[in-house]
């Protein structure tokens, strides 16, 4: 297995789509990637020579990906909730941030349902 930036990547995809299972890789940062190395993206991995490989590592590192990118992100989430705006506040009680309603779905949010007794007459 080809390993870039902490990752395995799977050996029987073609590089474009591996390239992807790393955090913070899209399929457009993928592409770009690829383009600058001069790899071809039909290639399968297992294919790939050392010196593409390592050409790849060393096109990825230009990138904030991994466990910086998650780092970074997790702090911008920590700052709006220490200062206490309203998106800091959505985010720690688990509700939609960006103005969504909650009435109906949000249940990826919210959680499954909770049935609660009808109330008698």
């Amino acid at each position: 297995m080809a390993r870039i930036a902490g990752v395995d990547i799977p050996r029987d995809k073609r590089v474009e789509v591996s390239l992807t299972y790393i955090y913070g890789i899209g399929l457009t940062r993928a592409k770009t990637i690829l383009a600058q190395t001069g790899v071809n993206p039909d290639t399968r991995v297992k294919d790939l020579e050392d010196g593409d490989i390592q050409k790849l590592r060393e096109a990825t590192e230009g990138f904030t990906i991994e466990g910086d990118l998650r780092r970074q992100e997790g702090m911008a989430l920590k700052r709006l909730q220490d200062i206490g705006c309203l998106r800091g506040r959505r985010h720690r009680m688990s509700l939609p941030v960006r103005g969504q309603r909650t009435r109906t779905n949000a249940r990826t949010r919210r959680g499954a349902r909770k049935t609660v007794a009808g109330k008698k007459k």
